[in-house]
């Protein structure tokens, strides 16, 4: 995005294309901020980060339930089908989650699989900068959870998932 372009300034259409996707699947998160009027410090990625952020909070919970369930599993199938979004794509590659031995990929597919068994959804973690060690671990503590805390959690990693994608698209 040129640095030039302010989030404050766009169009509707021109801002949920360019920020609709910060939230896997859920371009309904921008459109509604943008709804609401964005503040000035929009043009920065935390400020448009609460904006947004603002917005997911007050959405109902069968809302906040369809964006986790709208995530991808960590290294899973629709990753090895090259199905992600390029966004997705890009921040499990950086883990290095593209390049999994088969033994690492038996292990996140069992654990992506009680994961779903357990929560009904799929892992959510923001994986950029984290090794692939540190993802096993999350994984593994976060499946002792109890389920209000676990979908506490991954709206977190969810809001921080958003947070490093702003970070990408603007300049501080």
């Amino acid at each position: 995005m040129s640095r030039t372009v302010r989030p404050s300034q766009m169009d509707r259409a021109a801002f949920v294309a360019t920020f609709g996707q910060v939230f896997e699947h859920s371009p309904w998160i921008a459109s509604a901020a943008f709804e609401r009027g964005l503040p000035a410090d929009a043009d920065r990625p935390a400020g448009l980060h609460r904006a947004l952020c603002a917005v997911l909070r007050d959405a109902s919970p069968q809302q906040q339930r369809a964006l986790i369930e709208a995530h991808p599993d960590l290294a899973g199938r629709l990753a090895r089908a090259g199905r992600l979004t390029a966004d997705s794509s890009k921040e499990q590659a950086g883990a290095g989650l593209d390049r999994l031995t088969d033994q690492e990929r038996a292990r996140f597919g069992a654990l992506n699989e009680a994961y779903k068994a357990r929560f009904g959804v799929p892992f959510i973690m923001a994986v950029k900068g984290r090794s692939k060690a540190e993802i096993l671990a999350a994984f593994e503590r976060r499946l002792a959870n109890d389920t209000a805390t676990e979908e506490r959690a991954a709206l977190e990693q969810i809001e921080r998932i958003a947070l490093l994608r702003l970070q990408d698209l603007l300049p501080s």
